[in-house]
């Protein structure tokens, strides 16, 4: 049958030619080191991904801490580290920037009431020579003082805030607030109950553009982790 044997020679021709093609790619993956063999045409296996930690693995409710810390993501947009004179007290930047202690301070204005503007200023007045002198300063500033990483640092120390070292990853805790190093400038941001796939906790920080919640937290060098006492639980934390 003449159109059956057309059929035939076009079904051979074609296989031929997606061996052809076949042999092609393998020897083109070899040329660029990636090697032809059965799995070298399929694609990537799917990255490991972000994902909440079971609730039996958490070692206590969503704090309030990260629940304000998170309702900053979307909102916060930009890393502005501009000097801006700010009311007093409860002063603050416009919402949408800001730098990584103003993701602290407006966590634990709204999750503590604690205005860490006041509480860091009078306590810098009172003990002015306890805080670090990077800056040069002579007296306290009330619209920068909260917003610099090693007062904040020194402010929680004296407070009895800091969580003894252990290397262990399950020490830290949701609302937990960790200092480190990003190259030479301090860094400070607050640890979540969502944890990667590897049980490591993810952070809530500002780290250049804006508040967002990353797998970071052993990524630069740690420096400081501290936790907020049950006694400045806010009012909704303490009916619970």
């Amino acid at each position: 049958n003449p159109a059956f044997k057309r059929m035939s020679d076009l079904l051979y021709k074609l296989t031929i030619r997606a061996q052809l093609i076949r042999v092609a790619a393998c020897v083109s993956l070899q040329i660029i080191g990636v090697g032809c063999d059965k799995n070298a045409l399929r694609p990537a296996p799917t990255q490991p991904q972000i994902v909440d930690a079971p609730t039996s693995v958490l070692p206590k409710p969503v704090s309030s801490i990260v629940a304000a810390a998170r309702e900053q993501i979307g909102v916060t947009t930009v890393y502005d580290p501009a000097y801006v004179g700010l009311a007093y007290p409860g002063g603050d930047v416009p919402k949408e920037r800001g730098v990584c202690t103003d993701v602290v301070i407006r966590a634990l204005r709204k999750a503590k009431a604690m205005d860490l503007q006041q509480l860091v200023h009078e306590d810098m007045r009172s003990a002015f020579d306890q805080y670090p002198k990077n800056w040069g300063l002579k007296k306290t500033d009330k619209n920068i003082d909260h917003r610099r990483v090693p007062n904040l640092r020194r402010f929680f120390e004296r407070r009895g805030y800091t969580v003894k070292k252990t290397g262990d990853r399950s020490v830290y805790e949701p609302g937990d607030l960790v200092t480190c190093l990003v190259g030479n400038r301090p860094h400070i941001m607050i640890v979540s109950e969502r944890k990667t796939t590897d049980g490591t906790p993810m952070i809530i920080h500002n780290i250049g553009s804006g508040t967002k919640e990353e797998d970071r937290l052993f990524q630069f060098k740690l420096t400081g982790h501290f936790r907020i006492p049950e006694t400045h639980a806010s009012a909704s934390e303490k009916d619970r």
